[in-house]
């Protein structure tokens, strides 16, 4: 028997697969609520995005990672729920490894990726709280300011560091591959937008002479000392 937030989970196969479709639930409820609420209040306090890149690259870079980002989850959390809570057969020929593992220790490590994840959402709903009104897809809004509090002050860019990592923990929740191709396939469109939103940014002369002193002082965009 395993236990979660207070809850009894015993360790049969479906009821790990129903713990992760709610967890994964929870987390694209969360994150589309926070995205939709703090949208209008951005417009209303900073103003429009009135700075938008005009390159190919960058008008699809969103969407693509966005859809990297979402389509794992929400392929798993409705093939498994209208199977009733089982993989279907296709889903498990992308299983992770079981060789090196006991039973009990993959559904372990499975429940452990859930409660990641509700802890994950936690610090999201901070990154927004810092981010406030300079949230944007991409672009340069009205009124512009460089964000640096909170998560802010250790990356450059900690909601794409989150969605990495939450990648990773789908990747587990699901014991499933499928989510390490989404994550890489994120990352390579992170890459490409960071250096596009930075370049805005530099070029905005409301901002760019603070930017140059927070990239100064905090050189990592996603991961300290690495990235």
């Amino acid at each position: 028997m395993y236990y979660i937030a207070g809850l009894a989970i015993p360790p049969s196969t479906q009821a790990v697969e129903g713990l992760a479709v709610l967890t994964t639930f929870s987390f694209i409820y969360n994150v589309i609520s926070r995205t939709r609420a703090i949208a209008p209040v951005a417009e209303a306090e900073a103003g429009p995005v009135r700075t938008m890149p005009s390159s190919f690259i960058a008008k699809i870079v969103s969407p693509i990672h966005a859809l990297a980002g979402f389509a794992p989850p929400a392929t798993y959390m409705l093939c498994v729920t209208f199977n009733r809570f089982t993989q279907p057969a296709w889903m498990q020929r992308m299983g992770l490894p079981n060789n090196y593992m006991t039973q009990d220790t993959k559904v372990a490590l499975r429940v452990a990726a859930c409660a990641s994840t509700i802890l994950l959402l936690r610090f999201i709903g901070i990154t927004f709280t810092h981010l406030g009104n300079q949230w944007h897809a991409i672009g340069r809004r009205e009124k512009p300011k460089v964000v640096q509090t909170g998560p802010y002050a250790v990356v450059r860019h900690p909601l794409y560091r989150n969605v990495l990592i939450q990648q990773a923990l789908f990747a587990v929740m699901y014991w499933s591959y499928a989510p390490l191709v989404g994550l890489c396939i994120a990352a390579g469109g992170f890459a490409v937008k960071m250096s596009i939103e930075e370049d805005l940014i530099m070029k905005d002369p409301a901002v760019a002479a603070e930017y140059r002193a927070y990239m100064q002082r905090v050189p990592a965009r996603i991961i300290p000392f690495l990235w």
